[in-house]
């Protein structure tokens, strides 16, 4: 385990999807956490520890730690909190004796209707305010913090008054929760939007970042979408290394959702990304050392 890893989840994780799952507990490969998709292990109604999958998903919590990665909260929505999946997700979380729970800034839902997007909120005082005091009402019955995901946006909003970093920026100081920074987002939005990925890097709070994640695009004419079905793109790798030179090594997961390649592939991809980890760990504490001796001489 490399020497930069001090907490349970750090490093280069990957995206857990079932049909590794087998492979992973059986071969138990060479990886430092897994992320799942947390709507995938909670169907309400059915009993909590039923099923094949979850099964397989307690076995592989005894040998890695696990994240939790949520897309059916609908924090953006005007529809009331659901609490029968707030309980849900909250016994999943204490059986997986897991607290490192994330959302996103987007909303999923309209008048009670699930839509299969996650789709974008403006960029408003009225929206930030609405999205903060969901974010304190999940946090508070949670009882920690939980990491909000900036979101891809297909579409410019007129009605936009603040930047998505600005926005974000202002949600963690309101709600007190912590971000998950995705880097294809950001590229993906800069391509389509001519939104500055950087400027978004620069005016998030750099504490607050908890996680990053790193995806695969797909082009179509000259938009590009958010599709989780490709390697992670060399744009998307630049750009990753100058998110960590601000945030640092930061722990980081590839996403892989669509058209899965074999367990291989991902593995190569983390391996990347905890090398570049690794660089930024090793950058950092040499300029600490040097800093340190500047002072020792004065």
């Amino acid at each position: 385990m490399p020497e930069y890893l001090s907490e349970e989840i750090q490093g280069a994780g990957i995206g857990l999807r079932q049909p590794h799952m087998a492979d992973v507990l059986n071969l138990q490969p060479a990886v430092h956490w897994f992320e799942i998709i947390s709507d995938n292990f909670m169907p309400l109604g059915a009993e909590p520890l039923g099923g094949l999958d979850r099964k397989q998903l307690f076995a592989i919590r005894e040998h890695y730690p696990v994240s939790m990665h949520g897309v059916g909260l609908s924090l953006g929505s005007v529809d009331p909190l659901d609490w029968d999946y707030l309980r849900t997700l909250k016994s999943l979380a204490n059986s997986l004796e897991c607290q490192w729970i994330s959302e996103h800034a987007a909303f999923v839902s309209i008048d009670s209707k699930h839509y299969h997007d996650l789709l974008p909120l403006p960029y408003t005082e009225e929206a930030l305010d609405h999205l903060s005091q969901r974010i304190l009402q999940v946090q508070d019955y949670l009882g920690h913090p939980i990491l909000i995901e900036n979101a891809t946006n297909y579409f410019h909003c007129k009605y936009d008054t603040l930047t998505d970093g600005e926005f974000m920026a202002e949600l963690v100081r309101r709600s007190g929760c912590h971000l998950l920074v995705d880097i294809n987002n950001l590229y993906v939005n800069q391509h389509n939007h001519g939104w500055e990925a950087s400027r978004f890097i620069d005016t998030v709070p750099r504490g607050a970042v908890k996680e990053i994640h790193l995806a695969g695009y797909s082009e179509r004419g000259n938009l590009l979408i958010d599709t989780h079905n490709a390697e992670v793109a060399e744009p998307v790798w630049a750009l990753y290394r100058n998110a960590l030179k601000r945030f640092g090594p930061v722990p980081s997961l590839i996403e892989w959702d669509n058209q899965l390649p074999g367990f291989e592939l991902l593995q190569q991809e983390a391996a990347k990304a905890d090398r570049i980890l690794s660089e930024i760990h090793i950058r950092r504490a040499e300029q600490v050392a040097t800093t340190e001796k500047d002072f020792a001489y004065e």
